[in-house]
């Protein structure tokens, strides 16, 4: 059983060398792999580097441009400014035209304001006269009113006059009726004495 035992070790030792040795070649082929990805990762970064490099210069060309551009820019703008100024000039010269426009049309309101003013004057003296007319013709009216009044009050005098009389008639009636009345009753009397 030792001697099994011992051969089993051996086995295993055996094992674990060729699993060292595995393990080795594993190592060495991962070495040789870094190894050549950073020979690549440097070509790569050459390469890139290169790219940067070209990209600077594009970028040196592109700011050339730009400045050229804005060169151009800035004559464009000069340019524009010159005609912006132009049309000021113009403007100025238009708005000068229609201050003094409107200056002849305030002188014109200010004309129409002063005849309107006249009329407003001649309308309200018309208006105070037609008042004066009104007064006048309400005064008439309240003196007709009156006399309107007069009117009826002796109208209602008449007729109380009138009235008066009638109640006068009316008590000479009553009294003619007692008279008729006392005469009937002489009659009675008469009658029945001689009865």
């Amino acid at each position: 059983r030792e001697r099994e035992r011992e051969r089993e070790r051996e086995r295993e030792r055996e094992r674990e060398g060729m699993r060292e040795k595995e393990n080795e070649r594993e190592r060495e082929k991962r070495k040789r792999e870094r190894t050549r990805e950073r020979e690549r990762e440097s070509e790569r970064e050459r390469e890139r580097e290169r790219e940067r490099e070209r990209e600077r210069e594009r970028e040196r060309e592109r700011e050339r441009e730009r400045e050229r551009e804005r060169e151009r820019e800035k004559e464009r703008e000069r340019e524009k400014e010159r005609e912006r100024e132009r049309e000021r000039e113009k403007e100025r010269e238009r708005e000068r035209e229609r201050e003094r426009e409107r200056e002849r049309e305030r002188e014109r309101e200010r004309k129409r304001k002063r005849e309107r003013e006249r009329e407003r004057e001649r309308e309200r003296e018309r208006e105070r006269e037609r008042e004066r007319e009104r007064e006048k013709e309400r005064e008439r009216e309240i003196e007709r009113e009156r006399e309107r009044e007069r009117e009826r009050e002796r109208e209602r005098e008449r007729e109380r006059e009138r009235e008066s009389n009638r109640e006068r008639e009316r008590e000479r009636e009553r009294e003619r009726e007692r008279e008729r009345e006392r005469e009937r009753e002489r009659e009675r009397v008469i009658v029945q004495y001689m009865v």
